[in-house]
């Protein structure tokens, strides 16, 4: 009987194990200011200006303002463009105490944090991941220029002239069904965004 050692179980109890890697922490928690319609460009900008200039990089670490990008019909042509998701609100991801808040709090534009009271509440995880989600979309959405009962006249295809009223849209797809009269009875047809108008 040998007494040499058993190495090929040694060797492989002693191998060691690939442990995954953490997923790096995100520093500072999310939350939302309020600004002025359509003013939320210059408001990131006066923000980003300010935090450089009063070295808070270290508390104040990302400002986004959520878009997603739309496909609208201008003069017959479809012409893609960015929209606001959320239009008067920025997103900032920070470390909140009082110099990070009132370095926000006075910036130019700025009219709030979202909150209860005078307090700021950051925004839950599940939140941030639905919107960036929702703003990473492939595919672009198209913007109606309609609503539902509004009167409509057909411009394309063989019922051009047509008159009918919207029944449904569908953005997803850039498509609407409109009910139009003929022969007296109003018969629902689906068409491209392009092939109707407003009247």
């Amino acid at each position: 009987m040998s007494d040499e050692p058993n190495t090929t179980n040694n060797e492989q109890s002693e191998a060691p194990q690939q442990d995954a890697k953490p997923e790096p922490e995100i520093k500072g928690k999310w939350y939302v200011l309020h600004t002025q319609t359509s003013h939320e460009n210059r408001v990131k900008t006066n923000l980003e200006q300010r935090i450089q200039s009063l070295s808070v990089e270290d508390k104040i670490f990302e400002i986004i303002i959520p878009t997603r990008e739309i496909v609208v019909v201008k003069k017959g042509k479809r012409v893609k463009q960015k929209e606001k998701v959320y239009p008067g609100y920025i997103f900032v991801r920070m470390e909140m105490d009082d110099e990070s808040w009132l370095v926000v709090r006075t910036t130019e534009g700025v009219t709030g944090f979202i909150g209860a009271g005078l307090k700021p509440t950051p925004i839950s995880d599940k939140e941030v991941q639905a919107i960036m989600k929702f703003v990473k979309q492939d595919q672009p959405r198209f913007k109606a220029k309609f609503s539902v009962g509004e009167a409509i006249k057909i411009v394309d295809g063989p019922f051009t002239d047509f008159l009918g009223s919207v029944e449904a849209i569908d953005e997803e797809k850039g498509k609407i069904r409109v009910l139009v009269s003929i022969f007296d009875r109003e018969t629902p047809m689906e068409l491209d965004f392009l092939q109707v108008k407003k009247i």
